[in-house]
C-alpha cells in the first residue's frame, strides 16, 4: 500500500503560496554535488544517476585528482576508471559514459563543456535532466531538472498530474517565473530530502500546511495502524514455539 498522489491540481493561487513557502524555507538552496568547474559538475551529474550525491562526493576527489580535465579523462584506461568509481554503482556503464563524454568534449568543444541544451544532450550519458542540471548550476541558465525528489514533491503538492518527467517540468515551470526555475528545482529537492520523504513524509514538520497530500497521508497512516491492530501481535512460528517450550528431562 502506497500513499496516492492528489487526483487534482491545486489552483494557481495555492501553487504560488506553496512555492513561496518553499522559497522562504530553502533560501540558499544549491546542489549538494561538489565540483570546481563545469567539467567536474558534468561528470558528477553522470555518476549521480541512481546514486546519492554523498556517495558521488566521496568518489570524485580521487577521480579528478587523476583525471582533472576532459583531455585526461578522454585518454583514461577504462579499467582504472572503473576501479575508482566502482562504489557509485553501474560503474561499467558509467565509465563508458564519462570517458565517451570527455572524448566528445575534446573532439567537438575544445575540451570545454557547452552551455546549450542541444550540445549537452549530444554527449554520452547526458539526458534532459542532466543537461538541465548543468545548464542551471554551472551556467545559471533558466532550466528546471526533474529527478525523483522533484517528481514526488511536485505531485504531492498538487502542482502536476503528469506521468513523465517532461510533463512535470512543463507544469512547474508554468507556475514559476523564468528567472527562478533554477532555484525552484533545488527547493523541491531539499524539501523531498528533509521532509517530503518517500515512502512517508513528515507532514507534522512541513511548513506547507495547505498541501493537498496531508489528508491522504493521514488516511494512509490511520489505515496502516488499523490493519496492524486488527492483525494482532505477531504469532511465533511453529519452529519458534517449539524452541520456546521447556525441554522434558529424561
Amino acid at each position: 500500500m502506497a500513499i496516492p498522489f492528489p487526483k487534482r491540481k491545486v489552483t494557481r493561487a495555492v501553487a504560488a503560496e506553496e512555492l513561496a513557502i518553499l522559497a522562504r524555507t530553502y533560501p540558499n538552496a544549491v546542489t549538494a554535488l561538489q565540483y570546481a568547474n563545469p567539467f567536474q559538475l558534468l561528470v558528477a551529474v553522470i555518476l549521480s544517476a541512481q546514486n546519492t550525491d554523498a556517495r558521488v562526493n566521496l568518489t570524485t576527489p580521487h577521480l579528478f585528482a587523476k583525471y582533472p580535465d576532459a583531455q585526461a579523462l578522454a585518454n583514461a584506461d577504462p579499467a582504472d576508471v572503473e576501479a575508482i568509481i566502482k562504489s557509485c554503482g553501474f560503474f561499467r556503464q558509467k565509465t563508458k559514459s564519462i570517458i565517451a563524454a570527455a572524448q566528445n568534449l575534446v573532439a567537438e568543444h575544445g575540451g570545454q563543456v557547452p552551455s546549450d541544451r542541444e550540445s549537452l544532450e549530444a554527449l554520452r550519458g547526458v539526458g534532459r535532466k542532466s543537461a538541465n542540471v548543468v545548464m542551471s548550476v554551472a551556467f545559471e541558465e533558466a532550466a528546471f531538472a526533474v529527478d525523483t525528489h522533484v517528481f514526488r514533491v511536485a505531485h504531492r503538492l498538487g502542482l502536476t498530474l503528469a506521468t513523465a518527467p517532461r510533463g512535470v517540468e512543463e507544469d512547474v515551470t508554468k507556475l514559476v517565473p523564468r528567472e527562478q526555475w533554477r532555484h525552484a528545482h533545488h527547493w523541491l529537492i531539499l524539501h523531498g530530502r528533509a521532509i517530503c520523504k518517500a515512502p512517508v513524509p513528515h507532514c507534522g514538520r512541513c511548513p506547507v500546511t495547505m498541501c493537498p497530500s496531508r489528508p491522504l497521508v493521514a488516511r494512509y497512516l490511520a489505515t496502516k495502524a488499523a490493519l496492524k491492530t486488527a492483525s494482532g501481535p505477531a504469532r511465533p512460528s511453529a519452529r519458534g514455539a517449539a524452541a520456546a517450550r521447556p525441554r522434558r528431562r529424561t
